[in-house]
């Protein structure tokens, strides 16, 4: 640890950072100027704080216990390898975002309008973000997603539209749902061991009642299941997310569905290693690629096109979890990032179709490819890297997956192997009906050729394009990394034995709170 003390400096600062910055952003709103500068360069220092986790949680788990009271009485924040390579990613996709949302709004001529709000609402879901990514108990990373709920409903509803406001209503009740269901369980998992810390719960579950673990495990898939939008739990998305603005939708899409499969992915590792529900999470993730995929290809609206395929998607990330194998795990972490990626990417540039074509509507798009040229490469790039065109990174991920489910050879992952292929195969088609509609079909009315899209809104998107082929030409550095973090994850040990400070030994058969001891 005492290598690592250096970085442990850095751990709380995702979270604590941009919580600051919004108390600040929020005492000068009448500041416009001010506020934008305060979240740009916050959200900068958090990007420049997760590369450094990333280096050092490659060395080992870098822990922090909050207030100086060790595990598992105190509040532990923990930045592993999968860790800080998701506030990493997350901290990047959130800046592009943000840059994105201050040039639409000086162009909108609106950038003194919902500002006031927007910023410090934009900066606690940042911290929200990161104290789920960071959370060392399953109390803290509850507290990290009621963080995201209530930012999240404001974004949502920002600018106060009918639409959005029925939008809005929808996803808090499900969110709401979820959040019961997850409060329950924590409120089992304490009954039944005395304790929330992770760490110490690996120790401690074991001891538990294999019928009770079943009962805690389901109730804790339920939860995340909702808020990673799994199917039959997905049904609320498509209806949520496409009425925000173009960057409140790409930020959701890109990173709040992946908060739920990074819990799933925390809880199924460490807390449930045996595999139990495996075959369940099987099933979960052939539905979920297949049923989410129909439903892209029935859209005619680009938006909810992207819905459909981020539902489907999420199956892939699910398949990966329920292999239960480090090649499997590793698969599943590379294809998060991946899609974290070329989600944020394709909303972004939707929302630059929608400025330059004046809808979302494919039956009332077309000619785009003649007018804006350099708008339809930034759509292809990105579109044919969600439907895993080699060499691009989506290939490189289901690849990863395919071959791990072709090893294991049972009748399900062959089932999931041939559902893998049938979903990427209907995602190209999709998007090509997409493609060929917005840019190639005839437009319906001619489209007005003074509309000249904002260089500050390009700019953003076409980083995060340059972004998603650079995880191409860096994949074989990242998958490498994703195989280290699969490692620690399915190990579980290293994890336990960086955050208990006497090891896990002492802490099996300690006295659990409020028992006989």
């Amino acid at each position: 640890m005492s290598d690592l003390y250096g970085y442990a400096t850095l751990v709380p600062l995702p979270v604590v950072l941009p919580l600051f910055a919004a108390g600040l952003a929020l005492a000068l709103w009448r500041h416009s100027r001010a506020q934008r500068t305060i979240s740009v360069v916050t959200l900068t220092l958090m990007l420049a704080a997760g590369v450094g986790l990333l280096v050092g949680a490659d060395a080992g788990p870098v822990v922090v216990h909050i207030g100086g009271w060790d595990a598992p009485i105190g509040i532990d924040l923990v930045a592993d390898r999968l860790s800080a390579l998701m506030i990493t990613v997350s901290s990047f996709v959130m800046l592009c975002v943000l840059l994105y949302s201050l040039a639409q709004g000086v162009a909108d001529g609106d950038e003194q309008a919902p500002v006031a709000i927007y910023h410090p609402t934009y900066l606690v879901l940042a911290a929200g973000v990161s104290n789920a990514f960071l959370s060392g108990d399953l109390f803290n990373l509850y507290v990290g997603f009621e963080i995201l709920l209530a930012a999240s409903y404001v974004l949502l509803t920002l600018g106060g539209t009918g639409e959005r406001i029925r939008a809005g209503s929808i996803y808090v009740v499900v969110a709401l749902l979820s959040s019961v269901i997850f409060l329950v369980a924590i409120a089992l998992v304490y009954a039944a061991t005395g304790t929330v810390n992770l760490a110490q719960l690996a120790t401690r579950l074991p001891e538990v009642d294999p019928t009770v673990q079943t009962v805690l495990q389901l109730l804790l898939l339920v939860a995340f299941g909702i808020k990673a939008a799994i199917f039959p739990l997905s049904a609320w998305l498509p209806d949520s997310y496409p009425t925000a603005p173009a960057p409140v939708t790409a930020v959701f899409a890109g990173l709040l569905t992946k908060v739920g499969v990074y819990a799933i992915i925390r809880t199924q590792t460490l807390l449930f290693p045996d595999g139990r529900l495996d075959d369940v999470l099987m099933w979960l993730a052939l539905l979920t690629m297949v049923v989410g995929i129909l439903g892209a290809v029935a859209q005619n609206d680009i938006k909810r096109l992207l819905s459909f395929t981020l539902i489907s998607h999420i199956g892939y990330m699910i398949f990966g979890i329920s292999l239960a194998s480090e090649p499997g795990m590793s698969a599943a972490i590379f294809y998060v990032v991946h899609h974290i990626t070329v989600q944020t990417t394709l909303f972004l540039v939707v929302g630059l179709i929608e400025r330059r074509g004046g809808s979302t509507s494919l039956d009332l798009l077309g000619g785009l490819a003649k007018v804006a040229p350099g708008l339809a490469i930034l759509f292809f790039i990105p579109a044919m890297n969600l439907a895993g065109i080699p060499p691009l990174s989506g290939f490189l991920g289901k690849v990863g997956l395919l071959e791990e489910g072709v090893a294991q050879g049972t009748p399900l992952t062959w089932a999931l192997v041939v559902g893998s292929v049938l979903t990427s195969l209907l995602t190209l088609y999709a998007i090509v009906k997409a493609w060929n509609k917005a840019f190639w079909q005839t437009p319906p009315v001619e489209l007005d050729t003074s509309v000249r899209l904002p260089r500050g809104m390009v700019g953003p998107a076409s980083a995060l394009v340059a972004f998603g082929l650079g995880l191409t030409l860096v994949a074989g550095p990242l998958y490498s990394y994703s195989e280290r973090a699969a490692a620690t994850l399915m190990d579980g040990v290293t994890y336990v034995d960086a955050v208990l400070p006497d090891g896990p030994e002492a802490w099996v058969d300690a006295p659990i709170a409020g028992g006989d001891g």
